[in-house]
């Protein structure tokens, strides 16, 4: 067996920690992402930074947040050249130190078949992106079948996205997911070390259980939403109905009914549940093929779903119930352990490497997840959200979050948890907002010279340098990161 362990990093796409019953969710049972959490830390308080689907995941795949990768837009991509710039992606990290790798289900690249490191790519990429010809397209064209839109099907528009999929459960997004993830471990798990990511596309939007999964839930049972708080964030909200009435939803969320909100919760109830379901598989196969006790299990999500919290849908602010998201990490032999601790998504990336015995590169700011047996780094003291069009600081307590509308908020989070009263022109907070606003801002200055790195004439001082002098000098590139840093 090697010294080196393997490492399984489970992603569902736009997963809430509420609708998990480690995180204390009444209404579903969810047993197999339980197990994970019964054997490893549970980390309440973590968040996606950048909290859409292509920043969430281009910081998990360069260690880098969005300023320092340069993507902080869902239409943005790692650059073409990221090698020769200097950006080294995690899969490739452990590919060099002697581990196989592969990338199974959603990964949200650009181009989507690019493998960015992965040594194996089986796609199942995003529900929305019917006309990829992925390997579930493939699967399906075999069966005589095809991806569907959610319009297809009967109440979409009315019912804000809830369908029942006409296509069964054995054929379904994260089926096929689930069960290319056990066969991988089947054929390859004794190749030891592996390192596999698994991208379940759901529960992300349509919220779409088949209508043949052997759990149903009552909308009744739902939790209610968080109200939305008047005046708050008004044009946000507006972006948030404009957007989704785009062709790749086309709902409409003018009217949006509590009763709209827990038929969605419903569905995406289902989802959740099926989700645990191909964790249960996924973790059977481990430990049929004799791995499961040397085999680190990361369980995390890119960003999570309003689901009606604040009249919204989807994600794409600093909301709590869009922010703060699942972070689970399973070591063997490890005691349950529930960390408070700040951490960030993009930390997961620090932490395998970590795992995998590889040095980090300089230009990461992922850090080690704190309480682990590989943690060197002093846990945060605050989450800086980065987005092309808005701005966040937490530190823990306070919250301000600065938008592209011109709308800010500041909430006290222990205070407020459900963010409902914007203190952002209280005077007696006057202090603690120039405290919070100073420190976003400084942040994001240096981070902007530090996205500079691969811009860099001189690592020094060129005006003592004879070389820089002489004709034919030539830029290195990248820079030494031990100059920027």
């Amino acid at each position: 067996m090697s010294d080196q362990p393997n490492i399984v990093f489970i992603l569902p796409d736009q997963l809430r920690p509420d609708f998990l019953s480690t995180y204390g969710a009444s209404f579903i049972d969810t047993p197999n992402i339980d197990k994970i959490a019964n054997e490893g830390i549970r980390y309440t308080r973590a968040y996606s930074a950048s909290p859409i689907c292509v920043p969430a995941r281009s910081a998990l795949l360069t260690g880098m947040n969005a300023i320092r990768n340069g993507v902080s837009d869902n239409l943005h991509r790692v650059r073409s050249d990221y090698e020769a710039a200097g950006i080294a992606t995690w899969p490739q990290l452990l590919d060099d130190a002697g581990y196989y790798t592969a990338a199974i289900g959603k990964m949200h690249f650009y181009p989507w078949d690019a493998r960015h490191g992965f040594q194996r790519r089986v796609i199942c990429e995003d529900k929305r992106w019917l006309e990829v010809r992925d390997d579930y397209y493939h699967y399906l064209r075999d069966r005589g079948l095809r991806k569907l839109h959610g319009n297809e099907h009967e109440g979409y528009f009315e019912n804000r996205g809830a369908i029942t999929h006409q296509l069964p459960w054995e054929h379904s997004w994260d089926r096929f997911v689930g069960r290319e993830a056990v066969h991988f471990i089947d054929n390859y798990g004794d190749e030891e070390p592996f390192a596999m990511m698994v991208g379940f596309p759901g529960p992300h939007c349509p919220y779409d259980p088949p209508e043949d999964f052997p759990e149903v839930f009552d909308p009744e049972q739902m939790p209610a939403s968080i109200p939305e708080a008047e005046g708050d964030t008004p044009s946000l909200r507006q972006q948030n109905v404009d957007g989704n009435k785009r062709p790749w939803n086309g709902v409409d969320y003018t009217e949006f009914t509590e009763e709209h909100k827990k038929k969605i919760r419903a569905h995406y109830a289902g989802l959740v549940k099926g989700i645990d379901y191909e964790v249960g598989l996924i973790l059977e196969s481990l430990r049929a093929k004799g791995v499961l006790d040397n085999t680190i299990i990361i369980f995390a999500t890119d960003h999570a779903d309003y689901l009606g919290d604040h009249n919204l849908i989807g994600k794409a602010s600093s909301y709590e119930t869009c922010m703060n998201i699942p972070l689970i990490v399973r070591v063997p032999g490890m005691e349950p352990t529930v960390s408070d601790e700040l951490v960030e998504l993009r930390d997961v990336t620090a932490t395998m490497l970590a795992f995998a015995g590889v040095d980090r590169p300089a230009n990461m700011d992922s850090q080690t997840l704190p309480g682990l047996p590989i943690s060197t780094d002093e846990p945060r003291d605050r989450i800086y959200g980065l987005l092309s069009d808005g701005w966040m600081i937490n530190d823990g307590t306070w919250k301000l979050a600065k938008y592209a509308t011109g709308e800010n908020v500041l909430f006290n989070l222990k205070d407020d948890p459900t963010e409902q009263h914007n203190l952002i022109e209280d005077p007696h907070h006057a202090a603690t907002l120039a405290r919070l606003d100073t420190d976003l801002t400084t942040y994001v200055m240096e981070e902007m010279r530090q996205s500079m790195f691969d811009r860099l004439a001189h690592a020094g001082d060129m005006s003592q340098d004879p070389a820089f002098g002489r004709e034919g000098w030539q830029q290195p590139f990248p820079a030494p990161m031990e100059f920027v840093n």
